[in-house]
């Protein structure tokens, strides 16, 4: 999510970069590649392949720059770039996945730690476990604070679908991780 003028300066950088600036491109790439490999890696599962998804989602954005509309934030055609490449690289792989990454807290207790640390692998397990369309819209809301409004751009869906999918996520993960409460 970006404020205001986050987004307005977004725009700049790409009506700049459409003019051929790649520096402001390459402003827009330091800006968002962060994001944009969380959410790789979140979807996919794995590091390389993240890397993989978000080099070519900035290699699209630039080839496709002209295709932006602005009706929504960049970082919300991003998401739906991303988001389609690493569907189309979890339909080309083996069903076998590494486990999501999720930011651990620092706990100082050894015996907590390692309580909350199998505690975040079930649940990383639980959400790759999960369909993709059901996984994109949670990983988009609950790990990367998007909006339903974004959500619904980023994947293309209506607002309901969004909210429906998300549901039915959550319970999914209610009771895959039952055992665990």
């Amino acid at each position: 999510m970006l404020t205001m003028s986050a987004e307005s300066d977004d725009a700049r950088l790409v009506a700049a970069a459409r003019s051929g600036n790649p520096d402001a491109f390459e402003t827009l790439v330091r800006r968002h590649g962060g994001k944009v490999y969380r959410v790789a890696l979140r979807l996919v599962g794995d590091p390389t392949d993240a890397e993989d998804a978000t080099q070519d989602t900035f290699v699209q954005a630039w080839r496709h720059l002209e295709r932006f509309r602005g009706d929504s934030a960049f970082s919300t055609w991003l998401y739906r770039i991303v988001v389609n490449r690493c569907l189309r690289l979890l339909r080309d792989r083996p069903s076998t996945a590494p486990l999501v990454e999720l930011p651990a807290p620092a706990i100082a207790d050894p015996q907590r730690a390692v309580e909350v640390g199998s505690q975040l692998e079930a649940v990383s397990r639980a959400v790759l476990a999960l369909p993709f369309e059901r996984r994109a819209p949670l990983v988009l809301r609950e790990l990367e604070g998007c909006t339903y409004e974004e959500i619904a751009d980023a994947l293309e869906i209506s607002l309901p679908a969004v909210k429906g999918r998300l549901h039915r996520a959550r319970r999914e993960l209610l009771t895959a991780l039952r055992g665990w409460t």
